[in-house]
C-alpha cells in the first residue's frame, strides 16, 4: 500500500505496507450487484480497501487473478464480484468498455425504431 501526497508541485510516495500474493486467501468485492469501489483483502488479517472506482476494483481483481494463474497457481477465492466482468473471455469485459456502450445505444435505437413503426389499432 502506498501513501500519496503533494509537496508544492512534487508528488511524494511512501510505501506504507507490503503484502505477498502467496499470502492472499480471498478478495471480497462486498456487493456484486452494485457499483461500489469497496472490497476486502483477506490475508492473516482482513484489510478494508477502497478503489478509485468500481472499474478499477475489477481491474485489480483481474490482475491478481492473472498473476496467481501465471506464477502461483494457488486456489484463492474471489467472491462477490460479477463473473461477467471478471473473466476476460466474456465479450463484456473489454478493457475500455466501449463495446458495451455501443451495444446498449444500438439496442435502444432499434427498440425506438420498432416502436415507431408499429401500428396502434
Amino acid at each position: 500500500m502506498v501513501k500519496h501526497w503533494r509537496v508544492d508541485r512534487e508528488e511524494k510516495y511512501e510505501i506504507v505496507e507490503k503484502w505477498l500474493l502467496k499470502d492472499l486467501e480471498m478478495i471480497d468485492g462486498k456487493e456484486a450487484d452494485t457499483d461500489n469501489p469497496y472490497f476486502d483483502m483477506h490475508f492473516h488479517k482482513v484489510y478494508n480497501m477502497e478503489a478509485y472506482s468500481c472499474a478499477s476494483k475489477y481491474t485489480f481483481a483481474r490482475t491478481l487473478s492473472k498473476l496467481n494463474a501465471m506464477y502461483l497457481k494457488k486456489d484463492f477465492k474471489i467472491v462477490n464480484f460479477d463473473d461477467t466482468y471478471l473473466n476476460d473471455d466474456s465479450i463484456w469485459s473489454s478493457s475500455n468498455r466501449d463495446f458495451v456502450v455501443v451495444m446498449k445505444v444500438c439496442f435502444y435505437a432499434f427498440s425506438l425504431l420498432c416502436l415507431s413503426l408499429c401500428r396502434l389499432s
